[in-house]
Parts: structure tokens; sequence; C-alpha cells
């Protein structure tokens, strides 16, 4: 269960509030404290069969355990590393989770409308292991709010999807 934050207004408190939202919406925790899932590692695993399930990857593990480890080399894909906030390989689709966290007006309102991008970008660091690509933003409640409509239909126009505290894990395909 996520905590409730202090959403009073300022760069301060957006910063201090989003890194708790960000700690309090780990995917690593959500396999830990699940009932049917576990993880070994990295590796999620259905807690009633023993066998894996989906992998997890977080950050440059991304880089390091993903693409290198079969050896991709992202330079000759992309221009820029992307570090997800959560990634986890489940079949043949790497979903990709990154969090928003507002708690007032600010630069989080413009980077929502950079989905598509990201998820083009991470399609092309896995398109050569035949991988598909779903991205996902992982949203608190201050993205409820009406003026927010048209960016939230966007994302969805686009391609992707979004949540509010929490992501379903069978959206992640388990």
């Amino acid at each position: 269960m996520i905590r409730p934050f202090n959403t009073s207004g300022g760069g301060a408190n957006t910063n201090r509030n989003g890194l708790e939202f960000e700690r309090s919406t780990e995917l690593r925790d959500a396999f830990l404290e699940h009932p049917r899932y576990a993880l070994h590692g990295d590796t999620v695993v259905d807690r009633a069969t023993t066998l894996p399930v989906g992998v997890l990857f977080e950050k440059n593990k991304l880089y390091k355990n993903l693409l290198a480890a079969r050896g991709v080399d992202y330079t000759q894909l992309v221009s820029k590393r992307l570090l997800p906030d959560g990634a986890v390989l489940v079949g043949g689709t790497l979903y990709i989770i990154e969090k928003k966290f507002q708690a007032g007006s600010g630069s989080v309102d413009e980077k929502l409308q950079t989905c598509h991008f990201k998820k083009r970008q991470y399609e092309k660091l896995v398109a050569p292991l035949g991988l598909r690509v779903q991205f996902y933003y992982l949203l608190n409640d201050w993205f409820r709010d009406p003026s927010y409509r048209d960016v939230l239909e966007y994302i969805e126009e686009v391609g992707c999807r979004y949540f509010f505290k929490e992501i379903p894990l069978e959206k992640l395909g388990l």
C-alpha cells in the first residue's frame, strides 16, 4: 500500500515527496511482498510452481544484465542511455515503468508527453533481441486533475499506458 503524501506546494516538497513516492512504489518490493510471486535475485518466480516467470531490471541493470549480456551494444542503437525506474521482462515483452510524482505545476507536465519517444528508444534497444516493449507511467493522484485529460488521452493514443499509485501485476503479463 502506498503511504499518503504531504502535497503542499513548492519544489523542495515536491522533491522530497517525489523521492518518497519512488521509494514506496518499488517494483522489487511489489514482488517481494506479493503472495503469488517471489524474487530470487532479479528473477521473478511463481511461488506455487517455483518456475521463473520474469526478470527484473532496474536502472543500469537493463544495459548490463539484458543488453550487454546478450551482446547488444546500446551505443550502436541509441545516442543516449535511458534509465527506467523499473523494467520487467515477461515472455517476449519488456515492460518499462516510469514513475512521476507531482504536487504542484512544474516540469513533470511536459515530461509525460515524451512517452512515445521513450518507448521508441526502448524498442530500438531490444529490437536485436526480438522483444516487444510496453511503456507504463505510474502516477500519483495529482495527475487525476481534469487539466491532465488531454495528456492522459495522448499517452494512450501513442500506445503507452498510465496507472495511478499501483500497476496490477497482470498488466505486466503475469
